[in-house]
């Protein structure tokens, strides 16, 4: 007897994109917490938790408890990826594109786990906890084109802004990166490596701080010319978009400067952290937000249209 499979519909869809972003941001944020604990080689081996075991045993105290903890958590993110997949496969219409963003999510679970292991088998090496934080960053940002493409009509993406603009908010989004980047450097220098054996990667503290903390003041000026600039041509939903990128900013700074100057404190690292989500979000919201998809027009109408359309620009 043939089962008839009824197709997912768009909100749900929406909201298994939008449940996949917050569960990488929470597994960022717990990664942390795993960190800042020094719990990182509470799970002294990988894939196994110890030699004998797959799970974490009662002489390993709170610290396997934790990293363990941690682990399965990859797990539920990775179910909440897969069933993006399935319900994109089941979604109809089939929509372009919305397969291959959803696919590389998920990729992107299995492969976070592989970097993490290499983690554990390089006793925390400070380089490559730092790639382990930007692999998050890059699925989160993967989630999150899903997400909206997913809120997005079908039809051709036009420009809401001028090209110069589109251009500024790109080096924006590359400066965003970048201050990313140079955190991890900073991160990697200082006092919380994850285990109280791990190595830090020999820069000095005060220097890298500096380096952070000069392209975090280049990333605000940018957005608040941002700012002025979609003001300027009108875009009202872009100027939003930057008003908030510049507030998310200005609290991560807030937050940055405090844990420097009162020695970095476990609580404020781990809010950083969430703020470092927080601001690649918002730089992506900016970045979507110069241009936009506009439904299919019915052949009748196309003529009266195109004269006041946007010039249709390529995703």
């Amino acid at each position: 007897m043939n089962r008839i499979v009824r197709p997912v519909s768009g909100i749900l869809l929406r909201r298994l994109a939008l449940a996949s972003i917050i569960a990488n941001v929470g597994i960022v944020v717990t990664g942390g917490a795993v960190r800042l604990t020094a719990s990182g080689l509470g799970c002294p081996t990988w894939p196994r938790c110890t030699d004998d075991s797959y799970v974490t045993t009662p002489e390993m105290g709170v610290y396997g408890v934790i990293e363990f903890g941690n682990r399965m958590l990859a797990f539920a993110v990775g179910l909440i990826a897969l069933a993006t997949v399935l319900a994109v496969l089941l979604h109809r219409p089939r929509r372009p594109g919305l397969l291959a963003l959803a696919v590389a999510v998920f990729l992107g679970i299995p492969a976070q786990a592989v970097i993490g292991g290499i983690t554990v088998l390089t006793n925390l090496n400070p380089w490559v906890v730092g790639l382990h934080f930007l692999a998050s960053m890059a699925v989160i940002a993967a989630a999150y084109a899903l997400w909206r493409r997913i809120g997005d009509p079908d039809g051709p993406t036009v420009a809401v802004v001028p090209a110069p603009l589109r251009a500024l908010a790109r080096v924006t989004t590359g400066v965003t990166v970048a201050v990313l980047v140079v955190g991890t450097w900073v991160t990697g220098s200082g006092p919380h490596a994850g285990d109280h054996g791990a190595a830090r990667n020999g820069l000095d503290p005060e220097t890298i701080s500096q380096v952070h903390a000069d392209g975090v003041f280049l990333l605000i000026g940018l957005s608040v010319a941002l700012i002025f600039a979609f003001r300027a041509v009108g875009a009202q939903r872009a100027t939003r978009a930057a008003i908030v990128l510049v507030a998310v900013e200005l609290g991560q700074g807030l937050i940055g400067f405090v844990q420097y100057f009162t020695h970095v404190p476990a609580i404020l690292v781990g809010a950083h952290m969430l703020g470092s989500c927080l601001v690649l979000l918002a730089a992506l919201s900016v970045q979507w937000s110069t241009r936009e998809r506009r439904p299919v027009t019915p052949a009748a109408d196309v003529a009266a249209t195109n004269a006041a359309d946007p010039v249709p620009v390529t995703a």
